[in-house]
């Protein structure tokens, strides 16, 4: 049987109510949450956590569950957390993976960026349909 797989990403606020978001160094150079892939014996929390520290820099707590995406493709669920930190840190890219990393208002966020990743983030913001499962299909670009 093959293992189910399991991804994380986070959602950050600044004190504007602002996103934080990191800009991949592969691929088209897309702006994303920070996240990825869940590692053996890690919970989902713990990845979003892990992630955004290797990402960012930054230790944060994730905590409010704002969705979980299933994509049938590759049969894998994707959990975003609400976080916070209290470090006073600022972000800064701290893997060869990431680029940037900034704090972007909802209405003006950069691009390119997977229609996943705005639609993760408006349900995160209260802005989506309220649903906290659904199925997600191909994802498309916003250039």
């Amino acid at each position: 049987m093959a293992e189910k797989r399991i991804g994380a990403a986070a959602i950050l606020t600044d004190s504007d109510g602002r996103v934080l978001l990191v800009k991949h160094s592969y691929g088209k150079l897309n702006w994303d949450l920070p996240g990825g892939k869940a590692e053996a014996n890690e919970s989902a929390q713990e990845t979003a956590q892990r992630e955004v520290l290797e990402e960012t820099g930054l230790i944060v707590k994730a905590d409010e569950l704002t969705g979980i995406y299933y994509d049938p493709v590759y049969d894998m669920h994707h959990f975003v957390f609400r976080a916070h930190h209290d470090s006073g840190r600022q972000p800064e890219p701290s893997s060869p993976e990431i680029l940037e990393c900034g704090y972007f208002a909802a209405d003006e966020l950069p691009r390119p960026m997977k229609d996943f990743t705005y639609n993760r983030i408006m349900d995160a913001l209260g802005r989506g349909d309220g649903k906290l499962f659904r199925v997600i299909g191909p994802s498309q670009w916003l250039e």
